[in-house]
């Protein structure tokens, strides 16, 4: 009885470690794409660790358990916190500037390539409404060579109430009138004689010489 046992025991225990080590081994499974280790295509049939894996789960790994803090007071964490429990560093002595040794620049040339101004391309100096802005633009100039703000509504009733005004043409009288009466205005009251001036112009001296000067070619004009 007592071999009986110790035999099942034997077992039972290398049957555990063979599914201890199967779940170990779980990623060497085949798959459809590649097949495993245990599952070599040069054979007529798998291994039987190949079926030991398909039946075995995978090992999953255990979490570390966290301990948890002991919680201290707010005056043992204001003691902590405090400026006299960290130890204080004496004032460092300056450092001497030394001239690096190599073919290096002059630092203010440096700054000034570093920090030149900056020269944006076409694309992102000019706005994105431009368009927009040159439109509204030529508004404003039309609207500043209006002669008249008021839009010309010659189809609607908009000038229906407003009073018709003729223009001088229309409203004077029709009849012949004379050039004399048309153009020249007379005022007999501030004439200082009766009769008319007479004009009468100078001679010209080029017309007092004609017929009198010879040309370049010997003729007379």
């Amino acid at each position: 009885m007592k071999e009986r046992e110790e035999k099942k025991a034997n077992l039972e225990r290398e049957e555990k470690k063979r599914d201890y080590q199967a779940r170990k081994m779980h990623y060497l499974l085949s798959t459809k794409q590649i097949p495993g280790i245990y599952n070599s295509p040069f054979r007529k049939e798998p291994d039987p660790w190949e079926l030991q894996l398909q039946k075995a789960k995978p090992l999953t790994h255990r979490r570390p358990k966290v301990k948890q803090k002991d919680s201290t007071s707010l005056n043992d964490w204001l003691a902590c916190t405090s400026a006299r429990s960290f130890p204080r560093s004496e004032i460092l002595p300056p450092i001497n500037r030394k001239q690096c040794q190599g073919p290096f620049r002059d630092i203010t040339e440096v700054l000034e390539q570093r920090y030149k101004p900056l020269e944006p391309t076409l694309w992102v100096a000019e706005p994105t409404d431009e368009l927009k802005l040159a439109r509204e633009e030529l508004r404003r100039e039309e609207w500043l060579r209006n002669v008249n703000d008021n839009m010309f509504l010659p189809f609607s009733s908009y000038h229906k109430n407003e009073k018709y005004i003729p223009s001088m043409h229309l409203s004077s009288k029709y009849c012949p009138i004379s050039h004399k009466e048309q153009f020249r205005s007379e005022n007999p009251k501030k004439w200082i004689c009766d009769k008319d001036f007479q004009t009468i112009l100078p001679s010209f001296e080029l017309f007092s010489k004609y017929g009198k000067l010879y040309s370049k070619a010997g003729q007379i004009v």
